[in-house]
């Protein structure tokens, strides 16, 4: 029978799961600085999380840590930051009992949902929850070759207003998508993060915003953030008008995202795509981008079966 003791003193499973975390990392193609970097964002509260040993007889076969947490509607969130079971102890059962037992935990803390963070996606343990979004990322080795008919220029700052408006619009209804959060909190969250990340607009230090066209007319456009980590540029868009999708540009759209990456002097090329979007997701990993990081949810209570 799997038991589960909450640790008075996590400090020797705390360096674990750094070590673990940052090889996750660079296995996924980061380097070392942009590993340490991604590791002090996902730990970021470490120190309020609640861990538990996994025992069998009494034995540690592991640890799962969790905690609770108010989101911005006042609502309670739970989360597992981390479950791991050692060799030769896994694929017994004992990660279900763990995922089992940190449901009830953060059920009975007033958690209306439940989420996770995979480095390591596993589609079985957590086949019944939604993927919320996933984050991919490939290293740009050298320069792409362009497709042909298609190009990327600067965006101008009268193209600009139509583009924000229509990126704030679509962030939102990513996120609503997902089953992240109501169209209004959505909306919220898209106002509040567009006047963080570009407080001045096309001016804004390290961000390139694209126009890419074919035949002289505007399929589609960009927009990218360098040093987002260490030698990372994280591209927050790479968009197609719907009129012209179907036509292989959403290739084109990923090798000008390529180019700006290494024309920052950047080496790896980031994306986040939301849940519900399999479309991009399968795009992405054509092209050949990993996944990162996955995040999954499930609401609490859990529905029987």
């Amino acid at each position: 029978m799997t038991e589960f003791g909450i640790l008075g003193d996590s400090t020797e499973w705390q360096k674990d799961f750094e070590r673990r975390i940052r090889a996750s990392y660079t296995a996924a193609g980061l380097d070392s600085a942009a590993a340490e970097r991604r590791f002090e964002e996902t730990s970021a509260g470490i120190g309020d999380w609640t861990v538990a040993e996994i025992k069998v007889a009494g034995t540690r076969v592991g640890h799962v840590a969790v905690a609770v947490a108010d989101e911005s509607d006042g609502a309670l969130a739970g989360r597992i930051s981390d479950l791991h079971v050692e060799e030769p102890h896994a694929g017994r059962g004992h990660e279900r009992a763990a995922r089992d037992w940190a449901e009830a935990w953060c059920a009975q803390r007033g958690a209306q949902r439940l989420d996770v963070r995979l480095t390591e996606p596993d589609g079985q343990l957590f086949a019944d929850y939604s993927i919320r979004g996933q984050i991919r990322a490939r290293r740009v080795v050298s320069p792409p070759e362009p497709l042909d008919g298609v190009t990327a220029r600067p965006m101008t700052p009268g193209e600009y207003p139509e583009w924000l408006a229509s990126e704030k619009v679509a962030y939102a209804g990513d996120i609503v998508r997902a089953g992240a959060m109501s169209p209004e909190e959505a909306v919220r969250k898209s106002d509040r993060d567009f006047a963080k990340l570009l407080p001045d607009g096309l001016a804004t230090p390290d961000n390139t915003l694209l126009v890419l066209e074919a035949a002289g007319e505007q399929i589609g456009t960009g927009w990218l953030k360098h040093g987002y980590l260490p030698g990372v540029t994280y591209g927050y868009s790479l968009f197609i008008h719907e009129q012209h999708r179907g036509r292989g540009y959403g290739r084109a759209a990923m090798v000008a995202g390529e180019q700006a990456t290494l024309a920052a002097r950047d080496s790896m090329l980031m994306f986040t795509v939301w849940g519900g979007n399999e479309v991009a997701m399968n795009l992405y990993t054509s092209a050949g981008y990993r996944v990162v990081e996955e995040s999954r949810s499930l609401d609490l209570p859990r529905r029987a079966a």
